[in-house]
């Protein structure tokens, strides 16, 4: 090691103690875990080794590479060594030094700068590296890059900071030393060590072996999981396996394991979770299921799966394809396209089989990751109508989830339409103004509160025959069914108003009309016939791409008090203009807006209540 004159201290990226206290206190529920990731990357890193050789890049890991994990008892500490790609100082830097920096996007995008030809490969230190520091007070990193004669050593206590000094190092690999806590002793007990491994990374084809007085003791069995037979697996191998991969600590809610023989044969053995990821799912839009050729892995950018299946987890094994499959042969493949369709279509029918066999799991389902399926409506056209059948709504009609089916199969005599209503709070839709007059019809309205439901209606179009039809696009045309109940009087007088507010608001709405879809609320917005409707519209707005202010209808409520008493005052010679424009904005706050004026109406309503 060196000494301190060449020691270079650096600050950790800002939010990488935030991180650490989240790993150590709340990230994992059970301190073993810390080895499960230091194993997996010390795999990975050897994979990724071997791969990079194929280029005469790097030197070969040797033929009897392996996993060592050494406990020392008088040390206190717990060194794992691999034999893998290593990392460089800035690589230690980078990799280690920032959150969530597996290494993965900073490889493929160095390969993309080279010859595209060149394999495109996985490995190193992401999140679960942090996990060392719940069993450590103190973590060392001793790596030598494949193909560098220097060594490296970086170094941290969990704080604010980490070293970086020159190390020593025989071969290419890393060695991760842990000084353990006082309560952390569990973890120098061969025995234990043996158990963990066997639990968490039996299926790691690479040897792991456990040091006890100089003797290595096998801790894998090295045999690919999803190469077994199914009777030979137990739910608890599953799981292990399930968040060894997914760096999880839920239990995967469905399990999909099946050999595909024909053309094209492979074996997968997918996961589809049963709780959100640590890390949302929508800051990664690429599915991230890994491709092993021969039960060793390649990568897991091989969009195995369309982004809007992006959650589910597991691997994908084939003998149909070479070692050496470069990033151009994973794009234009025939046998690897073969692949990406029969995966997919097995995970839509399973979730379809889960759909009706589960429909309390799927509903939980849904609330996880049914935004993200939501956009294969708007992405995949071929499978659209497929999708469409797995996705569930709230409701104005029932409780719970229902599905677009279940929505057709309580369609009211002649009604020929699909009736949505989107906006931002979902607490807030079911008491829309937007749905009264449907709701005193018996007309039922699904109620759409996802970030992507301004998108997809329009794409999908219609179900099983039926237009899906947003209610607050166009002049809906609802008199054909009866409302319950008494109606009001419509008031007197009527158009002369209406021709009052629209002359009034003729700058901020491209129509004022008369409507029979209001029951309590005076007013409401919707938008015209053709173009998007009042959420697109706002979303437009947001993103700086507004279709205008005259683009909203104002529609009033004919036998409203509040509208019979404007009518009076206007017949009587009064102005109504400060009332139309109150009006407006009234309108827009039901819908989530805010005011064109904030302050104004503001002062309005102040002195409206001081008399």
């Amino acid at each position: 090691m060196s000494d301190t004159a060449t020691v270079e201290r650096r600050q950790f990226g800002a939010e990488v103690e935030q991180l650490l206290d989240l790993v150590v206190h709340a990230l994992y529920s059970d301190r073993e875990i810390f080895l499960r990731e230091l194993v997996a990357n010390a795999a990975d890193a050897t994979d990724r080794r071997r791969f990079e050789a194929l280029t005469g890049k790097v030197p070969p890991p040797p033929a009897d590479a392996k996993i060592r994990i050494v406990p020392d008892k008088a040390a206190r500490t717990l060194t794992i060594s691999d034999a893998g790609i290593g990392m460089s100082k800035e690589e230690l830097a980078a990799n280690l030094g920032t959150i969530a920096r597996s290494g993965t996007k900073a490889f493929t995008k160095a390969l993309a700068a080279d010859a595209a030809d060149k394999p495109s490969l996985i490995g190193q230190f992401g999140v679960g590296f942090y996990s060392a520091f719940m069993v450590a007070d103190r973590v060392e990193v001793i790596s030598r890059q494949a193909g560098a004669e220097d060594a490296w050593s970086w170094a941290s206590e969990g704080g604010a900071s980490y070293t970086l000094s020159p190390a020593e190092r025989a071969e290419p690999g890393t060695d991760i030393v842990l000084h353990l806590k006082a309560d952390a002793e569990e973890f120098l007990e061969p025995v234990r060590l043996e158990h963990i491994v066997r639990k968490w990374a039996d299926h790691i084809a690479l040897p792991i072996v456990v040091v006890q007085d100089g003797k290595e003791i096998a801790g894998n069995e090295g045999k690919a999981l999803w190469r077994k037979p199914k009777s030979e697996i137990d739910e608890e191998a599953y799981t292990a396996f399930y968040r060894s991969i997914s760096h999880g600590f839920d239990k995967p809610w469905a399990i999909l394991h099946w050999r595909a023989e024909g053309a094209t044969e492979f074996t997968a053995l997918l996961f589809v979770p049963s709780m959100k990821p640590f890390m949302p799912v929508e800051s990664e839009r690429e599915s991230r299921v890994r491709l092993h050729v021969r039960r060793m892995f390649i990568t897991d950018d091989a969009k195995l799966l369309p982004p809007w299946l992006r959650f589910v987890q597991g691997v994908v094994d084939t003998d149909d394809l070479p070692l050496n499959v470069s990033r151009e042969m994973l794009q234009s493949t025939p046998a690897l396209a073969r692949i990406r369709k029969a995966v997919t279509g097995r995970v839509l029918s399973e979730l379809a089989s889960r759909a009706k066999s589960d429909v309390e799991g799927y509903a939980t389902f849904f609330e996880n990751f049914g935004p993200v399926l939501k956009e294969g409506i708007y992405e995949d056209g071929e499978r659209r109508a497929e999708i469409a059948a797995l996705l569930r709504f709230k409701s104005s009609a029932v409780g719970g989830w229902t599905s677009l089916a279940d929505y057709i199969s309580r369609m009211k005599e002649g009604q020929s339409e699909i009736y949505y209503l989107v906006a931002d709070d979902a607490d807030a839709l079911a008491r829309s103004p937007q749905i009264e007059g449907f709701k005193a019809r018996g007309l039922e309205v699904l109620l759409l509160s996802d970030h992507v439901d301004a998108f997809w209606p329009e794409q999908l179009g219609e179900f099983d025959g039926r237009k899906l039809r947003s209610i607050t696009q166009g002049n809906i045309d609802l008199s054909s069914f009866k409302p319950e109940g008494e109606a009001q009087e419509e008031a007197t007088g009527i158009d002369a108003l209406l021709a009052a507010i629209k002359e009034t608001l003729k700058d901020d709405v491209m129509d004022v009309r008369a409507t029979d879809r209001l029951v309590d609320s005076a007013v409401v917005l919707s938008s015209g016939e053709f173009g998007p409707d009042l959420q697109m519209q706002r979303l437009l707005r947001r993103a700086g791409r507004s279709f205008g202010p005259d683009r909203a209808v104002l529609e009033i409520n004919p036998r409203h008090a509040l509208i019979r008493a404007l009518a009076e005052r206007l017949a009587a010679g009064r102005s109504i203009a400060d009332e139309a424009q109150t009006l407006l904005d009234l309108a827009r706050i039901q819908d989530g807006d805010i005011p064109r004026d904030p302050v104004a109406f503001a002062r309005k309503v102040a002195s409206a209540l001081a008399g």
